[in-house]
């Protein structure tokens, strides 16, 4: 009989068990809030593991504590929102852009209880998406087009992401990093961007010519000079020796002379022996 009775309260534990379910298991990477009907949500949150619970009265809510990513963009199928979700801003100097931007972040897993008990399950339209398109374009609005359009962008990335994480850390949410994806201008703009270049191209090609110009002007300076510190060294000779003249003379006629019989005198041959 013993043996009976005992299998009917584990029967009977088995029942309670599987039909009212008085325990709540939290799975890798989550946290569990528990709202009591009674006392509405109880202090703190539920780690990973087994949890005993009171069934009927405490209802448990499930939060992911890993990493989301929350994209607006261009892209249909791409985001929480389908369709293009991209925002548009406004540059310190009036120029329209369209952003794509992807924000990853993680619920502070001791935080979660509160983040339940302040601001819910739509944590995401109340304060992620929101705060992060204001700052985007608060971000954007602090520089001109032309920065934007450069290398500052990964500037104006590192604004946006240390204010977002300032702000969503008082709403118990952690940034882990903004990823500015795109930023697009107005064809306008573009077309003036593509002319600038082409302009700067034009720039360069000129100075590099007129370098080129001006180093051709030297060396034929250097030359110039070069030649002429020849004809006046010549020239110096010559007044001191005028025979040397006769000597071009006898040279440019027939190089291979060894002498010439001019005035009954003989004019020396350089490396010539016995030239009178």
């Amino acid at each position: 009989m013993k043996s009976f009775k005992a299998l009917g309260v584990v029967f009977a534990l088995f029942v309670v068990f599987v039909m009212f379910r008085p325990y709540v298991i939290v799975r890798a990477g989550e946290r569990v809030v528990v709202f009591s009907k009674v006392k509405g949500t109880l202090p703190g949150q539920r780690g990973e593991g087994f949890h005993f619970i009171t069934p009927f009265v405490d209802e448990p809510v499930r939060y992911d504590v890993q990493r989301q990513t929350y994209s607006m963009s261009k892209t249909v199928w791409e985001g929480e929102v389908k369709g293009d979700d991209s925002m548009g801003a406004m540059t310190a100097d009036g120029q329209q852009v369209t952003v794509e931007l992807s924000l990853r972040f993680h619920l502070d897993p001791n935080k979660v209880s509160t983040l339940h008990a302040t601001i819910g399950k739509d944590y995401i339209s109340k304060i992620v998406r929101p705060e992060t398109r204001s700052h985007t374009r608060i971000a954007i609005a602090e520089y001109p087009a032309s920065k934007v359009y450069s290398a500052e962008r990964r500037t104006i990335q590192s604004k946006i992401e240390s204010r977002l994480r300032e702000k969503l850390a008082a709403s118990y949410i952690i940034v882990d990093e903004v990823l500015l994806r795109d930023v697009q201008f107005s064809s306008i703009f573009q077309s003036a961007i593509v002319q600038k270049q082409v302009s700067q191209q034009n720039a360069e090609r000129m100075k590099y010519v007129l370098e080129k110009e001006q180093r051709e002007k030297e060396k034929k300076i250097v030359l110039a000079e070069g030649e002429a510190e020849a004809i006046r060294l010549k020239g110096q000779a010559i007044a001191a020796n005028s025979r040397i003249v006769l000597y071009e003379y006898v040279q440019k006629v027939t190089p291979n002379i060894k002498g010439i019989i001019t005035d009954g005198k003989s004019i020396p041959m350089p490396g010539v022996s016995g030239a009178q």
